[in-house]
């Protein structure tokens, strides 16, 4: 069998943790800041956790992690 290789722009954007769920940065917080609510802004902070389909679509460009 072969080697599968890993989507390089998949394994820079997202995390899979320890109990297997898929984590990523939040969007829409590089530019623009003026627009948007502090509400916005304060909730957008850190990571979030994917939903479980789309983290399973991930999952699968990560096939070793």
């Amino acid at each position: 069998m072969p080697k599968l290789k890993t989507k390089s722009s998949v394994k820079k954007r997202f995390k899979i943790t320890a109990s297997g769920k898929v984590k990523h940065g939040q969007a829409g917080k590089r530019h623009g800041m003026i627009k948007r609510s502090n509400r916005q802004i304060r909730h957008q902070r850190g990571t979030a956790v994917m939903f479980k389909g789309d983290g399973d679509n991930i999952k699968k460009m990560m096939p070793y992690g």
